[in-house]
């Protein structure tokens, strides 16, 4: 079965889900971003993200629809083999929820520095 790997330095983690969200807050205007993935057989798909606001660099893209207070859109991305997150010392840790599962990715994988997000083989 195919699932998510997070890594950073020597530490790994293997989660049995085919789907996750990251949610982060934008530095400056402290709102919250969040985008939608899945794993597929290709890499790392994102199929949607959602901003809760407006301003500094952050401005929804063309086609992006306002519902329920926040802009959502489909990220023209092609199939990631692996997305890295760095780490920034000027905002709150990346969030990650999978299975079912939500929490500050320190709490996925411990350590310093950027994690690394794959596809890999999990057992259910």
């Amino acid at each position: 079965m195919l699932g998510l790997c997070l890594a950073r330095g020597a530490a790994s983690v293997a989660i049995a889900a085919g789907e996750f969200t990251l949610a982060w807050t934008h530095s400056i205007e402290k709102t919250r971003w969040e985008e939608h993935w899945r794993v597929s057989a290709a890499g790392l798909v994102v199929d949607e993200a959602v901003i809760r606001g407006s301003g500094a660099g952050m401005e929804p893209p063309d086609g992006a629809v306002l519902r329920g207070g926040a802009w959502h859109y489909r990220p023209r991305l092609p199939a990631q083999a692996s997305v890295t997150l760095a780490a920034s010392s000027f905002t709150a840790d990346h969030r990650l929820c999978a299975g079912g599962v939500c929490k500050p990715l320190a709490r996925w994988v411990p350590g310093s520095g950027p994690v690394r997000l794959a596809p890999c083989e999990v057992s259910p």
